[in-house]
Parts: C-alpha cells; sequence; structure tokens
C-alpha cells in the first residue's frame, strides 16, 4: 500500500539526510511533502500515521514515506528514539522499452549490521563530507542503496525456485550443447519434469532459453570482436557453422555477416 516506484529512467535527488536522536518525547509532524522519505530506525520506535494507516517503525526496521501524502503522529515518540533519514525526490521519467521499474517494499525488518544499514551510514557521511563531486554523484549512490533495499526482501524471503536453479546453471554452461542427460545428472530430475516446471514458470522452453544465451552471445561477440563468424560458431559449442548462421537468422531475422555490417554502419 502507497509503494514508491523505482524506476531506472531517472536518479533519485536528495534534499537533505541525516541522524537523529530524540533529546525529548515528541509527536511526529504533520504534513504533507514534497518529498518521499526513507527513516531507519536504530533505536526505539517511530510511530507515523500514513493516510489513515498507523505504522510503527521499531529498531533495526526501515521505511519508506511517500511523497504527496499526509503523514502525521497519533502516539508520541520517546526520547531517545534513534533514526537515520533521507528526503529524496524522484527525477523525471520517460517512456521506452528499455525502462525497467520495481516497487520499494515499505517495509522490511532485520537489517541491524546488514549492508543497508552500512549504505545508509556511508551515504550520510558521503553527503556531508563536502566533496566537490557531490552534486554528480549523490543521485548514483541513492540509487544503488534503493536497488539493494528494492531486492533485499526478495532474495531474503523468496528462495529460488527449480527453473531459476536451472537458469542459472544454463547460463554458466551456455557455450555447451543443450544436454537433457546432462541436465538430468546435475538436479536429479527427470526431464519431463524439469521440461514442464520451466515452461510454466519461464513461458519458454529450456532450449529456447539455452539459445537465447547462445544468440546475445554471438551479437556481442560480433560487434566487440574480430572473430569470424565460424569462431564465433565454434566458441558457442555449435560444430556447424551453417547451422549456427540458420539459428542466428531465426534469432535475429539476419545472418551474422549482415549482423555485424549493420551494427558497425551506425
Amino acid at each position: 500500500m502507497n509503494e514508491i516506484i523505482l524506476s531506472n529512467s531517472s536518479m533519485p535527488v536528495v534534499e537533505e539526510c541525516g541522524l537523529i536522536a530524540a533529546s525529548e518525547s515528541f509527536y511526529h509532524m504533520d504534513r504533507i511533502a514534497d518529498f518521499n522519505v526513507l527513516l531507519y530506525v536504530t533505536d526505539g520506535t517511530i510511530h507515523v500515521t500514513e493516510d489513515g494507516t498507523d505504522y510503527a517503525v521499531n529498531t533495526g526496521e526501515l521505511m519508506f514515506l511517500k511523497k504527496g501524502l499526509h503523514h502525521w503522529g497519533r502516539r508520541e515518540i520517546q526520547k531517545g528514539t534513534r533514526w537515520y533519514f533521507i528526503h529524496f525526490y524522484d527525477g523525471a521519467e520517460y517512456e521506452s522499452e528499455f525502462i525497467c521499474r520495481t516497487k520499494l517494499p515499505k517495509m522490511i525488518s532485520g537489517i541491524t549490521e546488514s549492508r543497508i544499514e552500512q549504505l545508509i551510514e556511508q551515504y550520510i557521511d558521503l553527503f556531508y563530507s563536502g566533496n566537490e563531486k557531490i552534486p554528480w554523484v549523490s543521485g548514483i549512490r541513492m540509487f544503488e542503496l534503493l536497488m539493494e533495499i528494492a531486492y533485499y526482501g526478495a532474495e531474503k524471503n523468496e528462495p529460488k525456485g527449480k527453473s531459476d536453479k536451472i537458469c542459472d546453471y544454463l547460463q554458466k554452461h551456455y557455450t555447451e550443447p543443450f544436454s537433457a542427460k546432462v541436465l538430468e545428472k546435475e538436479f536429479f530430475l527427470s526431464y519431463k519434469h524439469m521440461a514442464a516446471v520451466f515452461k510454466k514458470e519461464k513461458n519458454m522452453t529450456m532450449q529456447e532459453y539455452h539459445t537465447n544465451l547462445r544468440m546475445n552471445a554471438a551479437c556481442r561477440w560480433l560487434t566487440s570482436t574480430l572473430m569470424s563468424v565460424g569462431e564465433i560458431a565454434a566458441k558457442l559449442g555449435y560444430s556447424d557453422a551453417l547451422y549456427f548462421s540458420r539459428k542466428f537468422r531465426e534469432s535475429n531475422g539476419m545472418s551474422p555477416s549482415e549482423y555485424r555490417r549493420n551494427k558497425i554502419s551506425y
């Protein structure tokens, strides 16, 4: 509810950040801010109401408050409560097929002595270091922090499924011919079972995924090396360069040589 969307189309802009220890008890400010807020509590509890929903952010917990929403305090925040804060703006966005977006978790727990805590501390030290590069690197560092937060929960709470493990294996072995028997030995499962699970979860076959990895590598090598088409085919595990060229054309709509010429023309 009321999550912030992180996009790779822009860098966040940080207005203010710091570490605060409450010298006396108080209630959260009543306001509608035009910036987002990252809160990370190291001691005590922050009580805040956002858009009518009450939150208690305890020690070791991180929470985001979204811009444009009404925030206030129904319960008192006790003296001695200590927290980091970062006020940041969304950058300008535009539409493109290359834009990726992900939701930032509303709240995460158990990050005491984690990499996220370390990045927050490092960011605030950097922000107030007086370095002349701060205006240029501040957004980049904040984006890295937000990315770490965005995927922290997924990595912690969602262990990889069978198809993800198969993807990992194929990514390491894409230069080798696809082999159902090798996969059965590697995962101690029948190929029929793996194929059904993979197709259901990834919406493509394992062979298609493996071929895509090889074709992507071929595209990179055609534009970044002087290897011949035959050399690239051999490096990708194809014993027949003509067969490789046919598969490349099926994937890219042109031959490897045409692809190389077209890319060089740019």
